[in-house]
């Protein structure tokens, strides 16, 4: 039986979807839907544009896709912007990130030409491996917050927006843990008028778009919107918030083959991960401190599914290794492989490899576009702080205080679903599955006379 469904505005008018970084991940994103509009390709890998969702009992066939189901805005009513520490237009900046091909890009050229950087707020202790020359000048951090402010409120009117997002897609800051200045708002406040070296750049983008109400999600494995203080924001701006980390590539292949391992209670003891990629995320994870906070990101996916406390004679002692090679050659083509020990019936040992030749950026760039349309759904929906229901994007997944993430990519897609369900008045999907034989049972007995 439906459900009165929760009151969901209306997509009216144009969404703004702004990029902190405008690098491989932001060009290849943008340079896809412009594709996709004009119907030169389509937009493959994005649930919102190519997914299906099943509605009701599996008898009654109703399965529409995703964007006919749910009031998402339209590819059309898109307008792109944001910021890089690099002052190269759209065009030349995907040029330069060697992605698409360089004949798609040209098709698209006049679109690109026309979206350029605004100034990047950058701190070089942050990401040290990169020197930006597109970045903005403040007498303090606070003073950089109120520059973002302003160019968010410019951004909007000038291009007619009637809502915006913002999605992190800048590179993976060095390595900080959570201390004093981030746990309440007030102090973080503090420290931004008092230029706290303990707030990175992406903060001060995530605090920006927050008093302007706008969502923001995390692409990169930073301490960003995951702080008490911004999660304290958030709810008194009434904005939702997700992160963080996009999981693509090597994370991807573990949250689809590890949760095979599980259900299948095979053990494991050890999962060896190495990886070479040579795009500006290369660059910047070649530096010990911004690859720390990328393997604390990608370690934490094993034991989440795992849970080896549960299991110890299963799980207890996982050997758990990750590598990240610069490998300038390769680009944006990164090549992953993984040797998995584990063992089965008796205690025999086996073996799994796997050689993951994938593109970082176009598996990033639909993940891009999701989450902005499901965040500014989530926000018409009035819906805010954690969206933990969009664990299906991340890596390393922000959930409420002493919550555990769920990893599982499974889980994480049936919880997305159901939220779905839930949003429209429709029936949850537990794939309990009784009901039906219950129903074939009584029909099957009332037809030999069973059940007289």
């Amino acid at each position: 039986m439906n459900r009165k469904k929760p009151n969901i505005k209306n997509p009216n008018g144009k969404l703004g979807i702004l990029t902190p970084g405008m690098g491989a991940v932001a060009t290849t994103f943008i340079a896809g839907v412009i594709a996709a509009r004009k119907g030169i390709a389509l937009p493959i890998g994005s649930l919102t544009q190519m997914g299906v969702i099943r509605l009701g009992k599996r008898t009654d066939g109703r399965s529409p896709l995703i964007k006919d189901f749910v009031p998402l805005a339209n590819l059309n009513d898109i307008v792109f912007g944001g910021w890089d520490v690099y002052a190269d237009d759209v065009y030349h900046a995907a040029l330069e990130a060697q992605v698409l091909d360089e004949r798609l890009i040209t098709q698209l050229k006049d679109e690109l030409q026309q979206i350029k950087p605004m100034t990047a707020v950058f701190d070089k202790t942050y990401v040290r491996n990169l020197s930006g020359t597109n970045v903005k000048k403040g007498t303090s951090k606070m003073d950089l917050a109120n520059q973002l402010m302003e160019d968010i409120r410019r951004f909007k009117k000038e291009n007619n927006c009637d809502r915006l997002v913002m999605v992190w897609c800048a590179s993976t800051e060095a390595y900080i843990e959570t201390s004093e200045i981030h746990q309440t708002l007030e102090s973080f406040e503090t420290g931004l008028r008092t230029n706290d070296e303990r707030i990175a750049p992406s903060m001060i983008y995530a605090y920006a778009a927050l008093k302007t109400g706008v969502p923001f999600a995390n692409g990169a494995p930073n301490l960003t919107c995951d702080i008490p203080a911004l999660v304290e924001l958030s709810h008194h701006t009434k904005m939702p918030i997700g992160g963080k980390d996009f999981k693509t590539g090597q994370t991807l292949m573990k949250t689809i083959v590890a949760p095979g391992l599980h259900a299948r209670a095979l053990g494991l003891r050890g999962w060896f991960s190495s990886n070479i990629l040579g795009n500006r995320d290369g660059a910047v994870l070649d530096a010990p401190e911004n690859f720390k906070t990328k393997e604390v990101s990608k370690g934490n996916v094993l034991d989440g599914i795992f849970n080896p406390e549960l299991q110890p004679d299963l799980y207890g002692n996982i050997y758990h290794k990750i590598r990240i090679n610069y490998y300038p050659p390769h680009g944006d083509n990164k090549e992953s492989w993984d040797n998995i020990d584990i063992f089965g019936w008796l205690g025999y040992p086996m073996q799994i490899k796997i050689n993951f030749l994938c593109r970082d950026s176009i598996l990033a760039a639909p993940i891009v576009l999701d989450l902005a349309l499901f965040m500014d759904l989530a926000h018409r929906a009035g819906m805010y702080g954690i969206q933990e229901w969009l664990s299906f994007y991340f890596k390393a997944p922000q959930t409420a205080p002493g919550l555990p993430p769920q990893h599982d990519i499974f889980k994480q897609l049936s919880k997305l679903e159901n939220t779905l369900r839930y949003l429209m008045g429709e029936d949850l999907i537990t794939h309990l599955g009784l009901d039906y034989y219950e129903e074939l049972i009584k029909e099957y007995e009332a037809l030999l006379h069973l059940d007289k």
